[in-house]
């Protein structure tokens, strides 16, 4: 039966969650109940509390899903994420613009055919809900079609999913081009047709400077002007080599992120990919735009792209908006446990410090603070839509062995960024029901 035809369920577990920024707030950020439960009706959490307060009230015959000792913490969100490139993970030696010709391009060609599009898809949503992972930012292709495959399983799965169909008319084989007037066209109808239809919303997804002309750029501005509640998603400062490329593409702009200020395409929906080599100056005008800087800890270092600079970022003279991402398939894993477990390191190699609470905090309420849902998703408040994951500390040997010396909530914290992936989500709930279980 739909959650939207019964009556309250509950979920029992040591509930853990963020009410605000742990890199400004501290430990007063965090909720954590030893014992709690949450209240589910009609998808959404009606209350959480300790269990010994909110069982008693329950109504009779209320069905408890009772997941003790494992912890319990909102389901975790992906600001960045290529579905059409599963099958592109893991290939070797080349860097960014290389990787995209010898494997990338080959890849995304096939979601031309509707049907591997519709399995890619399924593939995919199953590979992020094993992972704990509810809601994405994800780029499809350039083929209308491959939106609407990603879209209608979702729609199916009722996950709260952000994808837009790549725009690119120039730098890729033909199969995979659009032009300036269609890929206008076909992004407007998939707005028209999915934006805020149920959980959906649309990212117009121009894919990057180097594979949009001035004329699909300006028809980008367009999309975004005539459409101010959707998310803009491009990359920026990759790579040393594209920010070359793009410099002599747009010769007269004075750098990069001017390529997209001229275009419009620089605000606060706006979530630019990657932000490794950016000038003080362009960080400056990110902070003035309220603009959002994409951490991919994962691609960044496989790709050989560079270090992000989280500090440097979130300067308290100019703060710039954080979200963080896997960015599959130049990133390494679906796993955003494993995922800030290497952005730990990263942040580590420059010196600074990325604590258990803060990594939370990022891959939840974070990352929807980043979107622009914190109303929606991210934490366990009431009134919050209920996506959650339950996490196994002890999922493996390693992880057991090192529990037994774990005396904190922040101990196991780490312990989980560090040695979790997906073997530690022992479950995974969309809008209050379970999608996976281990």
């Amino acid at each position: 039966m739909p959650a939207g035809e019964r009556g309250p369920t509950a979920i029992r577990g040591r509930l853990l969650w963020y009410v605000a920024d742990p890199d400004t707030e501290g430990p007063a950020a965090r909720r954590y109940l030893e014992d709690g439960l949450l209240v589910v009706e009609r998808g959404l959490i009606r209350a959480v509390g300790p269990a010994g307060d909110l069982l008693p009230a329950l109504p009779d015959g209320t069905p408890v899903s009772d997941h003790r000792p494992h912890l319990v913490v909102p389901g975790f969100i992906d600001a960045h994420i290529h579905y059409p490139q599963t099958q592109v993970v893991a290939s070797y030696g080349a860097m960014l613009l290389d990787w995209l010709e010898r494997y990338t391009f080959v890849e995304e060609q096939r979601f031309a055919d509707p049907g591997h599009a519709a399995a890619g898809a399924r593939f995919f949503l199953d590979e992020l809900l094993r992972n704990g992972t509810t809601t994405a930012s994800i780029y499809c292709t350039v083929h209308a079609g491959s939106a609407e495959a990603l879209f209608a399983e979702s729609e199916r799965r009722d996950t709260r999913m952000i994808a837009g169909k790549v725009m690119m008319d120039r730098g890729a084989p033909p199969g995979l081009l659009d032009t300036a007037e269609s890929g206008y066209r076909d992004t407007k109808a998939l707005i028209a047709r999915w934006h805020r239809r149920g959980r959906q919303l649309y990212a117009i997804s121009p894919r990057f400077a180097l594979t949009s002309s001035p004329a699909q750029l300006d028809a980008t501005g367009r999309l975004v002007a005539e459409h101010p509640d959707c998310h803009l998603q491009t990359h920026i400062s990759e790579n040393l080599r594209e920010i070359e490329a793009v410099a002599a593409a747009y010769p007269e702009e004075r750098d990069y992120t001017a390529v997209y200020e001229r275009f419009g395409l620089l605000g606060p929906r706006s979530l630019m990919g990657h932000c490794l080599h950016l000038s003080e100056d362009e960080l400056r005008r990110f902070h003035a735009a309220d603009a959002v800087a994409v951490f991919c800890p994962t691609s960044n270092t496989f790709l050989g792209s560079g270090l992000f600079d989280w500090g440097r970022i979130r300067d308290p003279r100019r703060p710039i908006r954080v979200a963080v991402a896997t960015d599959i398939g130049g990133g390494t894993s679906y796993s955003m446990l494993r995922t800030m477990g290497e952005a730990y390191k990263v942040l580590h190699l420059q010196g600074q410090s990325l604590t258990p609470d803060a990594a939370f905090h990022a891959m939840t309420r974070g990352n929807a603070v980043a979107l622009g849902l914190d109303g929606v998703i991210g934490s366990f408040e009431p009134g919050r839509e209920c996506d959650a994951v339950v996490l196994d500390s002890r999922a493996t040997p390693a992880a057991a062995h090192r529990m037994e010396r774990a005396r904190t909530i922040e101990e196991e914290l780490f312990v989980l960024t560090t040695l979790g992936d997906d073997r530690s989500v022992a479950a995974t709930y969309v809008m209050g029901e379970v999608a996976h279980r281990q």
